[in-house]
């Protein structure tokens, strides 16, 4: 199946956090998580991003930036 950009950028504002999220999910899928949707792939990232083109697996923006410590 051929994802389009179009429908995955539906969910999420940025291709940024788009692609942190496909690569976090991918990394489930390889560490032996089950997948969500049926599929003829067997490359984690194209599941990853079906799972997401399916809304089985959505990204969530943080809020507010993660604020480093100064030492």
């Amino acid at each position: 199946m051929i994802v389009p950009l179009e429908e995955l950028l539906k969910n999420t504002k940025s291709h940024y956090t788009l692609v942190l999220a496909a690569a976090q999910r991918a990394n489930e899928l390889m560490k032996g998580g089950p997948a969500l949707v049926v599929t003829k792939s067997k490359k984690p990232a194209v599941i990853a991003l079906e799972e997401m083109a399916k809304g089985k697996v959505s990204c969530e923006e943080d809020k507010e930036p993660t604020k480093s410590k100064k030492a």
